[in-house]
């Protein structure tokens, strides 16, 4: 039986890193560097790449404890259409008394809220200055939006998954997504299960 050598070794379709996918994003170059530089500047570059995962990130502004408050307000819930007004303040119109607390809460030991910074998820409906109701009770789904802790830094991102781990993905074209690599701290401290705004 003949062995065709021939067709052993070359390079193979797809093989190879992918431009732009490695430490830093974009295309490396080789650059020659007196020795006595190696070091500072490999500490720069890895001082860089956190920068921008830190920058990628969006802190967290701060955390509350949510309280149950014990006076229950209950408030009323219209059910006609508000297209330009108030609606009817008739009874007929109310379709039962809503507790603000009740609704954005369901598990009142496992919850707390955090204030978001920055504009990463914007185009979930995220805005800075908005306070989060984080539920820790949940169990995290790919998919959900969630508080995550990356290298010791709050991060609200939605959750993603690779073939090599945990992706946490910005709803802002300007946003990198973030991979999760393999050595680095991470954790799900809970999922975004509400959010609420004042406009004044």
């Amino acid at each position: 039986m003949e062995n065709d050598s021939s067709k052993r070794g070359g390079p193979r379709p797809g093989a190879g890193r992918k431009p732009g996918g490695g430490l830093y994003g974009e295309p490396t170059t080789v650059l020659r560097v007196p020795t006595s530089q190696a070091g500072p500047i490999r500490d720069f570059l890895s001082a860089l790449n956190r920068k921008r995962q830190r920058d990628a990130q969006d802190n967290v502004l701060e955390l509350a404890e949510f309280v149950p408050d014990c006076r229950k307000i209950s408030l009323p819930l219209y059910t006609s259409k508000v297209a330009a007004g108030f609606p009817s303040p008739a009874d007929d119109h109310v379709e039962r008394r809503l507790n603000p607390s009740d609704y954005l809460v369901d598990n009142d030991s496992a919850t707390f809220f955090v204030r978001v910074k920055g504009d990463s998820m914007i185009d979930a409906g995220i805005f800075e200055d908005d306070v989060l109701v984080i539920d820790r009770s949940r169990v995290p789904q790919i998919g959900d939006i969630v508080l995550a802790v990356l290298d010791g830094e709050f991060t609200v991102k939605t959750l993603g998954k690779s073939k090599s781990g945990a992706r946490l993905l910005p709803a802002n074209k300007h946003y990198p997504v973030i991979e999760v690599k393999e050595g680095q701290s991470f954790e799900v401290w809970g999922v975004v299960t509400g959010s609420m705004r004042k406009f004044k």
